[in-house]
């Protein structure tokens, strides 16, 4: 039970924009379930003050923020110390204020990685990647599965620096896997020779979104991963309709967050309450 006279404990998200975000659902039911005198906000931080909004969480005392996009690459120069799989990502979806240090974390990863095993049932060593999105959710992915021993790993970004960029770090980091950038236009050429499809963009979170990849180059034996939570996306819909193993980022999103909720309480999070808020929020 929450005594009245503890000082409420504030946590949230940075990020631009957060309309679409479901963290403060779960994590605030969590809060509530375990009866801890925290609060969970959305924190839209425009482009330009990121620097302001990190080094003000020590002022204000902030215990901690999850980050979002576009910020979980910018957000490292700001802290103190960044850990664990952050360090070997170089990107960070989650700060603790602690005793008046930041310390980045990354917990995408294993988010990302657990979801696979435990709800799609999905083993990644061997596979052939094709890897959509090299920004921070994609950076976390494609090195926790070149770690996890997939075969190769196919990049593709709009932004075809970042992708290429992202080849090089996951090449320097794990020298065995084979790691190629390609354009959005190579696609359709390559495809044919993945077996696992990984949607690590926003791209399918509003309905009428055209998917990343066409539907049509979806071919038997694939798995597709999409990692939009907030609704089911046409590429999944698509994927299903073809046969596929697919599965959502809801998986994934409640289980980063559980990781951010025990590094900012100290607590084990209760997953099952977690997913509980975030599905009845989740549009069909």
């Amino acid at each position: 039970m929450v005594k009245p006279k503890d000082t409420v404990k504030i946590v949230g998200l940075i990020g631009y924009p957060l309309g679409h975000s479901l963290s403060p659902a779960m994590h605030n039911a969590a809060f509530k379930h375990l009866g801890l005198n925290f609060v969970y906000l959305a924190m839209p931080v425009k482009p330009g003050d990121v620097e302001r909004a990190v080094k003000s969480l020590i002022p204000l005392k902030i215990t901690g923020v999850n980050v979002t996009v576009p910020y979980k690459e910018e957000v490292i120069k700001y802290l103190d110390k960044i850990t664990g799989d952050a360090g070997l990502i170089k990107a960070v979806n989650t700060i603790h204020n602690t005793k008046g240090r930041l310390v980045g974390y990354n917990t995408d990863a294993d988010g990302f990685i657990t979801s696979l095993y435990r709800e799609a049932r999905v083993k990644p060593r061997g596979r052939d990647v094709l890897l959509i999105g090299a920004g921070g959710a994609g950076r976390a992915i494609g090195v926790k599965l070149a770690g996890e021993g997939v075969s190769s790993v196919l990049i593709s970004d709009i932004d075809l620096k970042k992708a290429k960029a992202l080849r090089r770090h996951i090449k320097k980091c794990f020298p065995g896997t084979e790691v190629h950038s390609i354009g959005a236009g190579e696609i359709r050429k390559v495809i044919k020779d993945v077996d696992m499809l990984v949607n690590a963009t926003t791209v399918g979170m509003r309905r009428g979104d055209t998917p990343v990849v066409d539907p049509g180059w979806l071919h038997k034996g694939m798995f597709v991963y999409d990692v939009v939570y907030n609704i089911e996306t046409r590429l999944l819909k698509e994927a299903r309709k073809k046969g596929l193993k697919t599965l959502g980022g809801l998986g994934m999103l409640v289980n980063q967050g559980a990781l951010a909720f025990k590094i900012w309480t100290g607590r084990k999070a209760p997953v099952d309450v977690m997913r509980k808020a975030i599905e009845k929020k989740v549009k069909k």
